[in-house]
């Protein structure tokens, strides 16, 4: 699934994440992206000393059985942490997803963890380009499911997705326990808080948040690639 932050991401993961045939995996290219990057992230040193910082052993490893066996492997992909050095030919070798939110309220949510943002922070310009790969190679389009969607009808967006996705839909996922994970990145201390509390997918909100001037401008260089990607999302 490939997102940006601050996209119900985290949430998706713990949906997918309550299914009982179904390991997840959190943001593994994150330490690679920190290393290579030099970003000054919260909690960057734990993060890079949490996962393989160079990005082909990332790689390798999700080629790794599952703990338990489980068919299903659920693999939460931050869009911009995919730097332009790293190599991608590995996801022809997965199904692809995207998961997609409008850009108002990702910088909203953003600027409350972080002080600076930019463009590249939220992962939209990635996104397109990722999503323009899998569409070439498939000779359509890859699911792609609006996190407000999700919020309105999680029952039925999850069943739509699921059957994109050649699985079968579990009631499993409309719901999980509060609280962290095993498998949560350690970065989740930082950024996890409302997902640790929740125990399903929460209402939408369906008023766009005002944002500054800065934020504004940099939801309209985004929305233009949201709205591509929207156009070819999943509906009931």
């Amino acid at each position: 699934m490939w997102s940006g932050p601050r996209n119900l991401s985290t949430a998706m993961m713990r949906s997918f994440g309550a299914r009982s045939d179904c390991h997840v995996v959190d943001e593994p290219f994150y330490a690679a992206y920190l290393a290579e990057s030099g970003i000054d992230h919260p909690m960057r040193a734990e993060s890079m000393a949490s996962q393989p910082m160079d990005w082909r052993q990332a790689a390798d490893a999700l080629d790794a059985p599952t703990p338990h066996r489980e068919p299903l492997q659920y693999e939460k992909h931050m869009t911009h942490h995919m730097r332009t050095s790293f190599g991608i030919d590995w996801i022809d070798d997965v199904t692809n997803a995207f998961l997609i939110r409008t850009p108002e309220r990702v910088l909203a949510s953003y600027a409350k963890k972080r002080e600076a943002v930019t463009l590249a922070d939220i992962g939209f310009v990635e996104q397109a380009q990722l999503f323009d790969r899998v569409a070439d190679r498939l000779g359509t389009a890859p699911p792609v499911v609006d996190a407000e969607d999700i919020r309105r009808d999680p029952k039925a967006l999850l069943t739509a997705l699921c059957a994109a996705l050649a699985i079968p839909f579990d009631p499993a996922m409309l719901s999980w326990e509060a609280g962290p994970r095993a498998t949560d990145g350690v970065w989740g201390a930082h950024w996890y808080g409302a997902v640790e509390r929740s125990t399903g997918f929460a209402p939408p909100d369906e008023t766009l948040p005002s944002l500054p001037d800065d934020l504004r401008e940099i939801a309209d260089q985004a929305r233009p690639l949201y709205k591509r990607l929207w156009a070819a999302r999943l509906t009931a």
